[in-house]
């Protein structure tokens, strides 16, 4: 039988989610992102702090257990082989930085299933993280990301019957750069949005810090948009964004400089 994500991880079935983090963090604390451990330690946490996808896979354990009539056992299968681009699931905190907020647990977005480890992958980034040098630079980035996780909602929501009212939530949290990127894309939602009466909600999961500097930073933010139109009035579609957020200090204040977004169906 092959190794569950509990064994990846080295923690107990019956593992509080407290632990789980733990465990991640310490295993993920010295690789490089690149390295393919990376990613599957990633996979692991994602699937245990995930409440849902949690209790799912352990029916499928329990069920596995009964076929094989075997307890589970450990059998190592994670390579060493690096691949190009890792999963994110949040910060990794080192010794001496700021213990990070409590962030709602991320939800997987990838089909991860043991028979498939090796296959499975999600693109979400493919840079190095990075580390606040002091205490000045760590408090920037703080709050960097906090701007960034108050923006990536109006940025990213707009109501076909409210399109004023939503553009002007949105401007606030934008560079001028920014901003001028922004009118193109909106100009042509306020042609079609009318049309098709759709309307857009983000919900923010989560987010981490891919990259930090002086005076920009990047941030990685999980967020779903729920959409609704004419052809779906009942039953939305999801789609499920890891969105790169560029941060910029501008007259002493953060503001969303450049989006990244890469996106699915949910």
């Amino acid at each position: 039988m092959n190794a569950s994500w509990y064994d990846v991880l080295d923690v107990d079935p019956a593992a509080t989610p407290d632990e789980i983090r733990t465990a991640w963090r310490s295993a993920v604390a010295d690789l490089d992102p690149t390295d393919r451990r990376f990613r599957v330690f990633n996979q692991a946490a994602e699937v245990l702090l995930d409440p849902a996808r949690r209790a799912a896979y352990d029916e499928e354990l329990a069920a596995e257990a009964e076929v094989s009539d075997e307890p589970l056992t450990v059998e190592p299968v994670i390579a060493t082989a690096p691949v190009p681009e890792p999963t994110a699931v949040e910060r990794v905190e080192t010794p001496g930085t700021r213990p990070a907020r409590r962030l709602p647990v991320v939800p997987g977005w990838a089909v991860v299933t043991l028979a498939g480890l090796v296959a499975a992958s999600l693109v979400i980034v493919g840079v190095l993280m990075s580390k606040p040098s002091d205490a000045s630079v760590q408090d920037d980035t703080q709050a960097a990301q906090s701007a960034a996780e108050r923006a990536i909602v109006p940025l990213l929501s707009y109501d076909a019957h409210h399109l004023d009212q939503s553009e002007a939530a949105a401007e606030p949290y934008m560079t001028s750069s920014e901003k001028q990127e922004y009118d193109k894309l909106f100009a042509v939602i306020r042609q079609n949005a009318p049309r098709t009466g759709t309307v857009v909600q983000a919900k923010y999961l989560a987010s981490g810090i891919v990259r930090t500097g002086t005076d920009q930073v990047d941030v990685l933010v999980f967020v779903n948009q729920v959409t609704r139109n004419k052809q779906h009035p009942k039953v939305p579609v999801v789609y499920k964004n890891q969105v790169t957020v560029t941060m910029a200090k501008v007259g002493g204040q953060w503001l969303v400089d450049g989006l990244k977004t890469n996106s699915g169906h949910g």
